[in-house]
């Protein structure tokens, strides 16, 4: 395994990630031994958040910390205030609502990573922050951060945390794949383009991806003539993306990796910390994209794949 630091988490993090989006407390026979060949092998990043599966990834995680007895040996990355059928909910109240809860479900009396799941660009960035370093102060949280925040809103809060004495957001997790999406996968999703992916190079602020793998785009599964899954067609189904996607099997070639191993390691040798979501249903598919990490890109080749470069790395 391979570590990024974040300020204030406490511990090393691992650029692999493990998404528990579809994790529940009646398949732990499932889960359970994905979680295990995490750790395993040196992973101790998990991520879930407030609204998945209505709690029910929060709990299932919580229940396998217990069982194990090993919650001081991993970080746990859960997000909250993301908007509901009112509206955002980027609120002081709510971020308490949401975490209080959170805590209930996973065990425990902290949460090593703690992020707004979205934003709402109307509510100042100085309300925010300070509500957050409140729960900083209790002991609530260790390092915040923000899923799918510009860098403008990302930059404005820290420039208001410095000002004022406070602490700053110390990661983001918006969407980076070698596959672009065409419109946000979900609605108030943010993708790093290229300014971003500049800024995050300036300021040198880690970066935890979630759909690294762009939906399995990588995996083989997907051409331009196989128009059955509507979501991967809508995102990601373009000229540049099938180009990129020929790119990765030409380099796979080279480096004797697949596509999607290359993909992963796309993010992975960002220019910057980078960790990359992974949502494996097995553990020989963690095991898959944990092969990402032993894989090398220069910058010339992740200029390449990225369609930035039409010369081919040597």
């Amino acid at each position: 395994m391979k570590y990024i630091d974040i300020a204030g988490a406490g511990m090393p993090c691992s650029k692999l990630v493990l998404g528990t989006d579809y994790y529940k407390p009646d398949i732990m026979d499932k889960i359970g031994p994905i979680l295990d060949a995490f750790t395993d092998m040196g992973g101790n990043a998990i991520d879930t958040a407030h609204i998945y599966g209505g709690g029910n990834s929060e709990r299932a995680l919580g229940l396998w910390m217990e069982s194990r007895n090993n919650r001081d040996r991993v970080l746990i990355l859960t997000k909250g205030a993301h908007h509901n059928r009112d509206g955002p909910r980027v609120t002081a109240a709510h971020i308490a609502q949401d975490l209080e809860e959170s805590l209930e479900r996973l065990r425990t009396d902290y949460i090593d990573l703690y992020a707004l799941h979205r934003d709402d660009p109307t509510q100042p960035v100085g309300g925010i922050v300070e509500a957050l370093n409140a729960h900083i102060d209790a002991g609530r949280i260790r390092a915040i951060g923000a899923s799918n925040w510009t860098h403008q809103r990302l930059q404005e809060a820290n420039e208001y945390a410095a000002a004022h004495g406070l602490v700053g957001f110390s990661f983001s997790s918006p969407n980076l794949s070698l596959a672009k999406p065409n419109e946000p996968r979900w609605e108030g999703c943010v993708s790093a383009d290229e300014a971003a992916c500049d800024w995050h190079e300036r300021v040198q602020m880690p970066l935890l991806s979630w759909s690294s793998q762009a939906g399995g785009f990588f995996s083989g599964r997907f051409s331009p003539e196989k128009t059955d899954d509507k979501e991967a067609v809508r995102v990601y189904y373009s000229d540049a993306n099938w180009e990129r996607l020929r790119r990765s099997r030409e380099l796979a070639e080279r480096k004797g990796a697949t596509p999607i191993q290359i993909a992963c390691a796309y993010v992975l040798c960002q220019p910057f910390p980078a960790c990359a979501l992974v949502g494996p249903q097995s553990p020989e598919e963690l095991r898959s994209s944990a092969a990402a990490l032993a894989i090398e890109l220069s910058r010339d080749e992740l200029e390449w794949l990225d369609l930035r470069s039409d010369r081919a790395p040597l």
